[in-house]
Formats: structure tokens, sequence, C-alpha cells
């Protein structure tokens, strides 16, 4: 899976995940949703876009969903072969 908002760079923020075109931290999202809005993310971060911030949510959205159902299904598997 890619994702379209973030961007990897060694060269950016020595390879911390960041919103594309930004020196943002992606998990500076996380942190402030975590006590905050997004609104207030946004104000904070001025260079973020609104769309990209949702883009990065809908993203890691499908990615742990994705992930959550493979550790299912290998745990069904094991579990199957166990029995």
């Amino acid at each position: 899976m890619s994702f379209e908002a973030i961007s990897i760079d060694p060269e950016t923020m020595s390879g911390t995940p960041v919103f594309v075109g930004t020196r943002v931290p992606v998990a500076f999202l996380f942190e402030y949703l975590q006590t905050s809005t997004l609104e207030d993310f946004l104000e904070n971060f001025p260079s973020v876009r609104r769309e990209q911030a949702l883009s990065v949510l809908a993203e890691t959205n499908e990615f742990l969903h994705q992930e959550l159902l493979h550790r299912m299904a290998r745990e069904m598997e094991a579990h199957e072969n166990f029995a």
C-alpha cells in the first residue's frame, strides 16, 4: 500500500514520515487528535492542507484495517492447524 500524502526521505527530517511538501511529521496529526481537533492542527500547521490530513487519516485507517484482517486470518489459520 502506498501513502500518497506521506513522504519518507532520509534528507527530510532524517527520514521521519512527513506530509508531502512539508517538514511536518505525520505523527503530529495523531498527537493533536488525542487532545484537540483537526481544525486546531491545521491552524497550527498551515503548510498542511485539510485534504492532506484527511488523506493521511483515511490511508492509515485502511492500512490498519488491512493489517488487522491479515492478522486475524493468520491467527485463524494457526488455530486450524493446531486443532
